[in-house]
């Protein structure tokens, strides 16, 4: 059944703008205790991204967007310098319903700077190596939420994290590169605002208010309507040789998709298209024909 890989809504804190981040930092790769200060560094970006105002709307407590940043610090490049694994995920809820859907997840490769007792400060038009990548993730994380409640309304959003990537071109900063790697917050920004994918972004509208939204009152005629965004989603594969966009937004729906059409008359076709376009979650789609 659906609801068996949908997440529960829970109390959300009477704080932030549009964000609701939970953060949190990982260590305990580093060794020694010079570092402990890191741990500072956790509460200063939970409040960094939920205390700032990232749009002109005015958002109700109950319509903040969760997400989390989880942050795995790897080794020390430098006294102040370390790399880190970066998952950035969130979601928004379903209407009728107590759960949530994933809209948006990533892992990222992060080199940042950070010394004790650092501020972090806001300021749009300079590239710095540790705000720039949590400002990118906040305006990428609303271009996803906002694409779900309206054709293709997330591009405002999606428009300002291309204008700090291009802030990160001018200083060469990794994790940026636009050439050579096509899996960089470059690339994804880039490719996110290419008109071609519009057919993605138009789907994932669909997919959301005419389907999972939908899904409780009419169950049959919202798998179909999801059905025929997969079909879509074929189409554009096959103009589409390979699509950094197109695996961020498998690797978050895959189980969600194989959820939604368990025990359903559609499941066979639903398999049939979901191996095809995105076989890398086979195994997880077996079960729609098992």
């Amino acid at each position: 059944m659906l609801t068996c890989m949908l997440v529960a809504v829970g109390p959300r804190p009477v704080v932030g703008q549009e964000l609701n981040c939970s953060v949190n930092l990982d260590i305990s790769q580093l060794s020694g205790s010079d570092f402990d200060y890191l741990q500072d560094l956790e509460r200063r970006i939970r409040e960094y991204l939920n205390q700032r105002q990232w749009t002109e709307h005015r958002y109700r407590p109950e319509e903040r967007i969760d997400c989390t940043f989880q942050i795995f610090v790897e080794r020390t490049v430098g006294i102040q310098e370390f790399t880190a694994q970066l998952v950035v995920a969130a979601r928004r809820p379903i209407y009728d319903t107590a759960q949530t859907t994933p809209t948006f997840r990533v892992k990222d490769q992060w080199t940042f700077e950070f010394s004790r007792g650092s501020s972090l400060l806001f300021e749009p038009n300079t590239f710095d190596p540790l705000t720039s990548v949590l400002d990118f993730y906040a305006y990428v994380i609303l271009g996803y939420d906002y694409d779900t409640f309206s054709p293709l309304g997330g591009t405002p959003y999606f428009q300002e994290a291309r204008r700090i990537a291009d802030l990160a071109a001018t200083a060469n900063a990794s994790g940026w590169e636009s050439l050579g790697n096509d899996q960089t917050r470059t690339a994804l920004i880039t490719e996110i605002l290419r008109p071609r994918m519009q057919r993605l972004r138009e789907a994932t509208y669909r997919y959301h208010l005419e389907g999972l939204d939908r899904f409780v009152a009419s169950t049959e005629k919202a798998r179909a309507t999801i059905l025929a965004q997969l079909e879509v989603l074929d189409a554009l594969t096959q103009d589409v040789s390979r699509s950094y966009a197109l695996d961020i937004f498998f690797g978050t729906k895959y189980e969600e998709f194989a959820a939604v059409f368990r025990d359903s008359r559609l499941g066979s076709e639903a398999y049939t298209i979901l191996t095809t376009i995105d076989p890398s979650h086979s195994s997880t789609y077996n079960a729609l024909v098992n």
